[in-house]
């Protein structure tokens, strides 16, 4: 028996230095297979076999990866070496990729459920509209020359300028099946849906990996609100005045545009859509802890 690591080494939190530190915190026996493309991860799991885990340092599309391709049920270690880090921060993990190797390297699991948004799997939120746009917006201003993507500051500073582009308003375009329209909708898999930065924001309340999925998706909104609903997401609140449709713990959702808006997926952009299919993946990974 053995372990792997997968690692991506154009994440932006990914050297040789701190991968070798890492390495020194897992098993003797953990073999490391460094990815060259996007997408290479999730072969690399799609051929995982008898191992007893395999830990991944990279961020979020790399953990997405991974969570795409594997077809054994194999404990899993997410180490933080992206900019934002979501899925094993969202676990209690260490913002410290060493640190959190040591912790996962204790062997400490958990059972933890999964969406799927048209047959993709993610770890923590696929989002429609708004903030898929913004992932869009982000990864067209390129990578750095060492391959790592753009960080918050660009985040902010690209969601400044979709607002002062936008129109007023952001008007119904979608409708949830047997529930209403919206402008926009949040999926949530856990708490919280991102960060920025240190900020946990918690902006679909009541997401949880041991129950379904969660959305929030304001019906109609001045752009200028919107950051009024990142407060309510520090604050671990939704809307409270009906401008909002949401549920919680929940196994299925139908989203239909009214034209092809954005959908990001764990942070990473999974092009124009139409329609949305929502599937919880009840107690469906270990991962460790």
């Amino acid at each position: 028996m053995s372990r792997l690591l997968v690692v991506n080494p154009f994440a932006s939190g990914v050297d040789e230095h701190r991968l070798a530190a890492v390495q020194a915190a897992l098993p003797e026996d953990t073999e490391v297979r460094l990815t060259t493309a996007a997408g290479e991860a999730t072969e690399i799991a799609r051929a995982v076999g008898n191992v007893d885990a395999v830990y991944v340092l990279g961020g979020d599309g790399t953990y997405n990866e991974v969570l795409n391709g594997l077809t054994v049920d194999v404990p899993l270690g997410f180490l933080p070496g992206g900019g934002t880090s979501v899925l094993p921060r969202a676990l209690g993990l260490p913002r410290n990729p060493v640190q959190a190797a040591k912790r996962v390297a204790q062997g400490t699991t958990r059972r933890i459920g999964l969406g799927r948004v048209n047959g993709r799997r993610f770890g923590f939120a696929a989002g429609l509209g708004v903030d898929a746009e913004l992932v869009r917006r982000v990864d067209e201003l390129g990578r750095s020359p060492d391959g790592s993507r753009p960080g918050d500051v660009a985040f902010r500073k690209a969601a400044t300028a979709m607002l002062r582009e936008r129109p007023a308003r952001f008007d119904e375009q979608l409708e949830i099946e047997d529930t209403g329209r919206a402008a926009f909708v949040l999926v949530g898999n856990c708490s919280p849906y991102t960060y920025s930065g240190s900020l946990a924001l918690d902006l679909v309340p009541g997401a949880d990996f041991d129950a379904g999925l969660a959305y929030f998706a304001p019906i109609s909104l001045r752009a200028r609100d919107l950051p009024r609903v990142l407060v309510h997401g520090v604050r671990g609140s939704g809307l409270k005045d009906g401008r909002a449709l949401s549920a919680r713990d929940v196994d299925h959702i139908v989203v239909r545009c009214d034209i092809s808006l954005p959908l990001q997926v764990d942070g990473e952009d999974a092009g124009d859509v139409l329609e949305a299919t929502y599937e919880a993946e009840r107690d469906a990974v270990t991962v460790l802890v």
